[in-house]
Order: structure tokens, then C-alpha cells, then sequence
């Protein structure tokens, strides 16, 4: 496994275990609001993270492509609506 992959893991991972964490307190009434505020928004940071990484490795493998003539101009058109539409989603977060 490559490094980078193992760092979208590893944040995923994180976000996974803070979230059943937060879901655990709210079920057992131990939880303040600023804490899971706090803490969700950690979630959130933690998958953030690992979609920025995510979204550069999904850019590299489109210019290694367009390196190698694989495909060309249309590849790159691919790569923008794609681009536009992954940024579009997250402004509507």
C-alpha cells in the first residue's frame, strides 16, 4: 500500500472511531453540546483532510494519463467537470 493511501486511511479511520465515539456519549447522556460540537467538527476536519488527498491523487492519475497521450483533450475535459462538480458538492455543504 502507498503512502498516500495509507494517510487517506489512516484519516478515515480516525473519523470513523471519533464519530462512535460522539454517537456513544450522545446515547449515554454523558455529552455536552460544545464538546460534540467540537468533536464533530473534528470529524469533519479528519474527512476534509482525506478528501483533499483523495481529489490530488484523482488529478495526478489524469496528468500521468494526459502524460502519456492516453487521453488527450478529452481527458482533461473529464477532469474539469469533474473537478467542478466535486466543488460544487462541497460549497453546498
Amino acid at each position: 500500500m502507498n503512502n498516500d493511501k495509507k494517510k487517506i486511511i489512516i484519516a478515515l479511520k480516525k473519523a470513523h472511531t471519533s464519530l462512535d465515539k460522539i454517537i456513544l456519549k450522545i446515547e449515554n447522556d454523558e455529552s455536552h453540546c460544545f464538546d460534540v460540537i467540537q468533536q464533530s467538527l473534528s470529524v469533519i476536519g479528519l474527512i476534509k483532510n482525506a478528501n483533499n488527498h483523495i481529489l490530488e491523487k484523482h488529478i495526478d492519475s489524469y496528468i500521468e494519463c494526459v502524460a502519456n497521450k492516453e487521453e488527450g483533450k478529452e481527458g482533461l475535459i473529464k477532469m474539469k467537470d469533474e473537478i467542478i462538480k466535486i466543488v460544487q458538492i462541497a460549497q453546498n455543504k
